[in-house]
């Protein structure tokens, strides 16, 4: 019940009703999932197991379908070098749960496909924001990039200019969050990955940096980013969880 109470207050500040709307869409949510060499096959299938069971979660459900006027639309992308992405789950509108279960099949059918031990999330945050260019009709549109290291090759992901990025928010998941990752990846005069990512990657209105205190704690994090995320167009309506400074705390 919250998350529609969330929905009708974001319907009167929006000062118009969603049924005189044709093709409206609350948000675009493109989930990109790191899948360079620092990730191995174990790492790789509870990235993806675990973003399937967050998508099941009643929780997660209520709030994709809180809106059924304006629904929520998905793309889910898997990154790794300069050019290496693969599009698993092409913008799919989430009109019912059935949508949901077939997303989720297809990542527990999905299996790992690069070998390429560099990490580019500049490039990521690229593609990521090109993939929303194309969900200009939705009132929000944001990135989420989840990682468990700093780039090493590509661009730099705090240089990444506004012009290619303006618009979206992009929000972070780091997992292992106090590690300083492989030694041979520059950190950029931070102590930790959760400081990187806060300094170089996460921008845009409300945006914020998940944790996962390792991989098998992914799908609890992603669950509760989703959440977050899907209520973030109400303020009153954020987790009690979420730390004041931008930070959301495992529970």
């Amino acid at each position: 019940m919250r998350f529609l109470a969330g929905a009708l207050t974001l319907l009167c500040w929006l000062g118009a009703p969603v049924a005189a709307q044709d093709g409206a869409c609350r948000i675009a949510l493109a989930l990109g999932l790191d899948v360079s060499g620092s990730v191995d096959d174990e790492e790789y299938r509870l990235q993806l197991d675990g973003l399937a069971a967050a998508l099941l979660t009643p929780e997660v459900q209520e709030a994709l379908l809180a809106v059924p006027q304006a629904p929520a639309e998905l793309a889910i992308f898997e990154w790794s070098g300069l050019n290496q992405h693969r599009l698993l789950v092409d913008w799919t509108k989430i009109d019912d749960a059935g949508k949901l279960r077939a997303i989720s099949s297809r990542l527990r059918g999905t299996f790992a496909s690069y070998t390429d031990p560099s990490t580019a999330i500049g490039a990521a945050m690229a593609y990521g924001a090109g993939l929303l260019e194309q969900r200009q009709n939705c009132w929000q549109r944001t990135l989420d990039l989840s990682g468990d290291g700093p780039a090493n090759t590509g661009p730099d992901p705090g240089l990444i200019p506004e012009a290619v990025t303006g618009g979206i928010t992009i929000n972070g998941l780091v997992v292992v969050p106090t590690a300083r990752a492989n030694t041979t990846k520059n950190l950029r005069n931070v102590k930790t990955l959760l400081e990187y990512y806060q300094a170089q990657v996460i921008r845009g209105p409300g945006a914020f940096v998940e944790v996962a205190q390792d991989f098998d704690d992914f799908e609890r994090a992603m669950t509760r980013k989703l959440i977050r995320e899907l209520a973030g167009l109400t303020v009153s309506q954020a987790p009690p969880n979420i730390a004041p400074d931008g930070v959301s705390l495992p529970q």
